[in-house]
């Protein structure tokens, strides 16, 4: 059993991909089926099924995949340990849900590749539980998630910035030009939410079921940009956090409902195993992570105390 056939099947489970897994260790397809066939051989259990385009672990490859996650970070740690300090290298593999990755990340990843070339990030887009499973699986080593903020035993989670949600509709809604809503104003109307595996889509349609509604007619998508565009299509009413609402209510293409959702009260907050080892890359990009989205926390709270400042001089006349 070598390393390198250890790193193409970690590799493997984690892309899902023999392309993405080839293109990602510089190697030709034909080599990471090579690698597989004979790690499979050598352990006399199969360890992959592929679907089709897709890659699945089996059982066993599920059993497997702890430890050679074990082994890997070992080796790696063995190698910091004893090389000199020199550039940051390596991979830090990233899961988030698409709001985090489309409105939160971007800036914090070109910042990252800015100062830390050297280092190579994975990015893997998932959702709900699969975020914090992919922790205890091995198969990321950070995770954002926007949710409430709920400690884990075995889960380290740090704070990163508060989020506000936004129930907003077109500006031809009916509802749009109401100053007030109560609970029955929402009867027959269509909200446009989130899979159901989303933290806060499960908390918005509790906290309007104990607000006395009836059953919600809802429709369900998997996509962001989905659920906005057919919101400003007046196809119904979207719920969603504000970082993914500024063009469109800058545009007047969305309005706000004056509707409280204090209740719903979430975070970003970034994960990582407690009895993961921290390479160098990883402990550099969790430093930047906390550094740079934590700044725009303050520097939003400074700008809406700013506003509400200045709104106080404009009613005083001061």
């Amino acid at each position: 059993m070598e390393i390198r056939q250890l790193k193409t099947f970690w590799t493997l489970a984690s892309t899902g991909s023999f392309s993405r897994t080839a293109e990602l260790l510089s190697y030709v397809p034909s080599t990471v089926t090579m690698q597989i066939k004979s790690l499979e051989e050598e352990l006399g259990v199969k360890l992959l099924d592929r679907l089709g385009k897709n890659v699945m672990l089996t059982d066993a490859g599920q059993q497997f995949l702890p430890y050679a996650t074990k082994i890997l970070n070992d080796v790696e740690e063995a190698k910091c340990v004893s090389s000199q300090h020199g550039e940051t290298t390596g991979t830090v593999i990233i899961g988030a849900d698409e709001v985090l990755c489309a409105y939160l990340l971007p800036s914090l990843f070109r910042r990252f590749r800015e100062d830390f070339p050297g280092v190579r990030l994975l990015f893997r887009p998932l959702s709900g539980q699969e975020l914090r499973h992919s922790l205890r699986e091995g198969l990321a080593d950070v995770v954002f998630v926007l949710d409430e903020f709920v400690g884990a035993k075995d889960l380290h989670s740090e704070f990163l910035k508060d989020e506000l949600f936004r129930m907003v509709v077109s500006p031809d809604h009916l509802l749009a030009s109401r100053s007030s809503l109560i609970i029955d104003d929402f009867h027959r109307e269509h909200f446009l939410l989130t899979d159901k595996n989303c933290s806060y889509r499960t908390h918005f349609h509790q906290s309007l079921l104990k607000k006395g509604a009836d059953a919600l007619t809802e429709l369900e998508f998997h996509s962001v940009e989905a659920i906005k565009q057919c919101a400003v299509a007046g196809l119904g009413i979207a719920l969603l956090p504000e970082m993914a609402l500024k063009e469109e209510l800058r545009e007047g293409k969305l309005v706000v409902l004056p509707w409280d959702l204090s209740d719903v009260s979430f975070s970003a907050q970034i994960l990582w195993h407690r009895e993961k080892w921290i390479s160098p890359a990883m402990a550099a990009f969790i430093h930047i992570a906390k550094s740079e989205l934590k700044t725009e926390e303050i520097s939003a709270h400074k700008r809406n105390t700013s506003n509400v400042i200045e709104s106080t001089k404009n009613f005083t006349g001061s």
